[in-house]
């Protein structure tokens, strides 16, 4: 079941967490106009053309998307909605789709938290534990209704069957039962109220199917001269004539004709209307444009790095830096106070939340250093252990004091580090790194293992800065006979097209022979003028003939110019 986040992040952020249009692709002129999964749904008359490109997206669709298609929303899923999504071209498209298919939903499409999608998720694992019979209990009758309906008002249960009394428009009279029960709703959107719908067991194997007919749970249904109703004891009706009946039912005779529930055509209408996708909340969300409107107020940098720890297993650290210019400070006692709210949320391609973290951050600063403090950026880091695999990654900011809100809505590609392949982690440009006392060994902000390492997300130095690089190599292949590795490592620093700088360094010079090898430099940078660069660096490994390599920009500027990245730390 997806994680409920905590009430802060509920009074944090009033802005729906909405993915930005990416932008629109280059089609062929013959090609038809791409689907655009933002817009309203419309009905679509399909030809013949069309409907056979759809049968083919729909066998070629990734395993996660058919899931969330076949399985996930099955119920929900109106028909237009499912035609336009097997229309979309990119995964990207079907992922934006997805986000609008639930704020459609949502009873409050500004909160971060979708109540409609959690309660939605709730149902199934619900269904899936109460109602599974052989087959899973999301593809029961009893469990389709309650994943569409949610819990009845009144259940009526009868488990194992028995003696069962006839109410009067059921003919009344008395017979024996399958198990069965009877679902009440007082009121259903869209279908009506005082909703009653009846599943029966007539195999006695646990799966209740939903029926039209009350006398199918009669047991005694086809034994002659058993279970007789009101007026077949009174000689008045034969049991022969409840097979004779052309309403759909084996129902036995009643006084005073079929009550208005019982009316064939009422009972088809209803079976239709159950089944049927709930009616959506939000066909239009409003809620769109409010959230473009705010979503810069902040404006903050972020970026993700990518680091090995199993071949399962990629540790992300999440870094988000925000300028104290953007920052509102609130001056009590000589002292300057600001403070922003970081909610942060990872999620698969099918909406199901993986990782939510949020923290309340503050930066204090005396009357003395208020001034150089808004040259500064503040910056915090959260790390996050993911399975390789596509997601979504939400950020938002807010400042205490303003309410201003800042956001980003990006995919999340976390690569898949592949055995006896030459892999490499991201590479890092840091303004600190240093190692860390034994027991802050792999905890905290910026650690990774035994360094902390601490990015500089705008790349920006000055000639009175070193450069930190941190970077990791993986599966390097040990010696036959030494089991030792023997890798190579160059390092070029271009300015555009010219070679500013370049040098390199062995493992062995490193003292580092294993499979896996970690880069840890401070690159003065004294001899460098005022520029933009980059920095490249290229691993060999010596035994298996494979190099890889990993570059990033960086710019130097004039002592004076410097914007240093300040540490945040949670709370006062």
């Amino acid at each position: 079941m997806s994680q409920v986040a905590r009430s802060l992040s509920a009074a944090l952020f009033s802005v729906a967490l909405l993915v930005p249009p990416l932008p629109a692709q280059q089609t062929p002129a013959s090609a038809p106009p791409a689907q655009d999964p933002n817009a309203p749904i419309q009905h679509q008359t399909l030809d013949k053309a069309q409907k056979k490109k759809i049968k083919q997206t729909l066998k070629e669709l990734d395993s996660s998307y058919k899931t969330w298609l076949n399985e996930d929303v099955i119920y929900i899923i109106s028909p237009d909605e499912r035609t336009a999504f097997l229309q979309l071209a990119t995964n990207e498209e079907r992922e934006q789709f997805i986000e609008q298919f639930w704020l459609r939903r949502s009873g409050n499409p500004d909160l971060p938290d979708n109540d409609f999608k959690e309660e939605h998720y709730r149902r199934i694992a619900y269904a899936n534990e109460h109602y599974a019979s052989g087959i899973p209990g999301w593809k029961t009758d009893r469990g389709k209704m309650y994943i569409i309906w949610g819990p009845p008002d009144e259940i009526e249960s009868h488990p194992t069957g028995g003696t069962y009394d006839r109410p009067m428009d059921e003919g009344g009279g008395s017979t024996t039962t399958y198990p069965w029960e009877t679902w009440r709703w007082r009121y259903l959107e869209g279908v009506g109220e005082n909703i009653i719908l009846e599943f029966v067991d007539p195999s006695g194997s646990g799966e209740y199917h939903m029926t039209m007919d009350p006398s199918e749970k009669d047991a005694l249904l086809h034994v002659p001269g058993a279970g007789l109703s009101l007026m077949e004891e009174m000689g008045l009706a034969s049991k022969a004539d409840r097979f004779t009946r052309s309403d759909g039912t084996n129902l036995p005779t009643t006084l005073g004709g079929t009550p208005a529930s019982m009316d064939e055509f009422n009972r088809l209408e209803l079976f239709a209307k159950v089944q049927q996708p709930p009616p959506v909340k939000f066909k239009d969300l409003e809620a769109v444009v409010t959230a473009r409107l705010v979503r810069d107020q902040m404006r903050f940098n972020w970026r993700t790095d990518f680091l090995k720890v199993t071949n399962d297993t990629v540790l992300v650290p999440v870094t988000v830096q925000v300028p104290n210019t953007q920052l509102s400070f609130k001056s009590k006692d000589g002292i300057h106070s600001a403070t922003i709210n970081i909610f942060g949320r990872v999620t698969t391609l099918t909406g199901r939340i993986v990782q939510t973290f949020e923290e309340a951050v503050s930066r204090d600063f005396p009357d003395s250093l208020f001034q150089q403090s808004l040259k500064l950026q503040s910056i915090y880091q959260k790390s996050v252990p993911l399975r390789p695999g596509l997601y979504r990654l939400d950020l938002v900011i807010k400042d205490v004091e303003s309410g201003n809100v800042g956001v980003v809505n990006t995919a999340l590609r976390v690569p898949r580090y592949e055995d006896e392949k030459l892999e490499a982690s991201s590479l890092i440009l840091a303004d600190q790194i240093e190692h860390v006392p034994a027991k802050q060994i792999g905890t905290g902000q910026f650690v990774i293992g035994s360094s902390k390492v601490r990015p500089r997300l705008e790349g920006d130095f000055t000639t009175a800065d070193k450069l930190g690089i941190y970077m990791q190599i993986y599966n390097l292949k040990p010696d036959d006979k030494t089991h030792k590795s023997d890798a190579t490592f160059e390092y070029t620093v271009k300015k555009g097209d010219q070679q500013i700088m370049q040098f390199k360094e062995t493992s062995a010079e490193m003292k580092q022979t294993g499979d896996e090898i970690t880069i840890e430099r401070l690159l003065p940078l004294a001899t460098l003028t005022p520029g933009k660069y980059t920095l490249q660096i290229s691993a060999t490994d010596t035994l298996s003939k494979q190099t890889i390599s990993r570059s990033a920009d960086f710019s130097i500027k004039a002592p004076l110019e410097t914007k240093t990245a300040a540490n945040v730390k949670p709370g006062r």
